[in-house]
């Protein structure tokens, strides 16, 4: 392209040297000797002046009376019919020459000639300055060409790295304008992609972060109830029971997974329906029960029952879950959770008799990499979301000891 544009501007500027040089050579040229020829003629006028004067007086006519017109290189000749020839001056070699002839009244004629060898000199000097001013237009114009091939290449190298990160899954804006509007609308439209990309790949990289984080505690109560069911193959009653229960389980999973990839396309999508609460709580008695028996803790309930909630199910579990195993996890003593009335919502704590959430923390605990001990700092953070999208909040009501409240929709149904 550097090349290609160079060509194109010096093709311009030679064009318009050639355009304006040889007509500007040819009229100097022309103006230079028609200078040369008026002084010529202009010397002949003089010389034939003063030769009718000596007539008119009477006096001879001899080459002293008008040496003072004769200029170098410049030869004079007059012809008074009766008398001999008279002349001045040294007669220029060749046959190029510059000639003037006058005649006057009484038949005299005067003839001036001059060589033309200090015109051509001036000629040549003049179109050797006109080349060199030419030649100084196209170094000029080569520079010009080369730097503005390089100022218009550079953007479009930047754009072109530009492209390649983005091909190669690095999504940066560069953030680079150049005084150029078509490149600058270029960079505009890469930095926006970057931007897009950029988010499409932090909510891949959240949604394989929630649904890793999400799962695993559902798969190690499923992974549990399995063995239960292995441990009791004598029993087909109970075998049956338990399968029923794992089965549950499994399509729970997979609201789970559904409600993830939901949100993350649409975080507002209605999805809230009227449900029994005591039906989720029950869910998370029985999937909790095996793992808090083997760490030695209790599941207390207390409250309200026979409440229909606003809300999805599946995502109201998935909450609860949450917090309780953050409760088995960082808290100690009995995991009580508490149903309550509040205004037009009813609210679902989760609290413990552990130490409670470190002061530095507060809120923070909502927030994503944010974590009072070795773990992930994702769990509350999803909960969080998961509940505002289901038209729900969840908030941490005291630190010491630690109580989470989950605010749902009530029904009017229990009004």
């Amino acid at each position: 392209m550097k090349r290609r544009m160079i060509n194109s501007l010096l093709g311009v500027v030679l064009v318009v040297v050639v355009v304006f040089c040889v007509p500007i050579a040819l009229v100097e040229k022309r103006t230079i000797v028609n200078s040369a020829q008026d002084r010529v003629d202009a010397a002949a006028v003089r010389v034939l002046a003063l030769v009718e004067s000596r007539l008119a007086a009477g006096e001879p006519v001899t080459g002293r009376a008008f040496e003072s017109q004769v200029t170098e290189g410049s030869y004079v000749e007059v012809q008074v019919p009766g008398q001999p020839v008279v002349s001045a001056g040294e007669r220029p070699p060749g046959s190029h020459l510059l000639k003037a002839v006058e005649r006057g009244n009484s038949g005299e004629t005067v003839t001036v000639e001059q060589s033309r060898e200090d015109v051509d000199h001036e000629i040549a000097n003049n179109l050797l300055l006109l080349g060199v001013v030419a030649l100084l237009a196209v170094q000029a114009a080569v520079a010009l060409a080369v730097w503005q091939a390089k100022r218009l290449a550079r953007p479009l190298t930047d754009l072109a790295e530009t492209a390649e990160r983005l091909g190669s899954g690095d999504p940066r804006p560069r953030d680079r304008r150049y005084g150029v509007p078509e490149l600058d609308r270029v960079a505009e439209v890469l930095d926006t992609s970057a931007e897009r990309i950029a988010r499409m790949l932090t909510a891949e990289r959240r949604l394989a972060a929630d649904a890793s984080h999400q799962l695993r505690t559902p798969l190690t109560a499923l992974s549990m109830r399995l063995e239960e069911i292995t441990a009791l193959a004598e029993d087909p009653q109970t075998v049956r029971e338990e399968a029923t229960i794992a089965l549950q389980q499994v399509e729970r999973l997979t609201d789970v997974v559904q409600r993830l990839l939901t949100t993350q396309r649409d975080p507002r999508s209605p999805t809230a329906v009227a449900f029994d609460l005591d039906e989720v709580i029950k869910q998370q008695v029985e999937e909790w029960g095996p793992t808090l028996r083997e760490r030695g803790r209790v599941l207390s309930l207390e409250g309200l029952r026979g409440v229909t909630a606003v809300g999805t199910p599946g995502t109201v579990a998935q909450v609860l879950a949450t917090l309780i195993e953050n409760s088995l996890m960082h808290g100690a003593g009995t995991i009580t959770l508490r149903i309550r009335p509040s205004g037009t919502s009813v609210v679902v704590e989760v609290q413990d008799e552990g130490a409670g959430v470190p002061a530095d923390l507060g809120n923070r605990v909502f927030e994503r990499a944010v974590s009072g001990r070795n773990s992930t700092g994702i769990g509350l953070a999803v909960a969080r979301d998961l509940a505002e999208a289901d038209g729900g909040r969840l908030e941490l009501l005291s630190l010491k000891p630690a109580v989470f409240a989950l605010f749902l929709g009530r029904s009017h149904k229990n009004d």
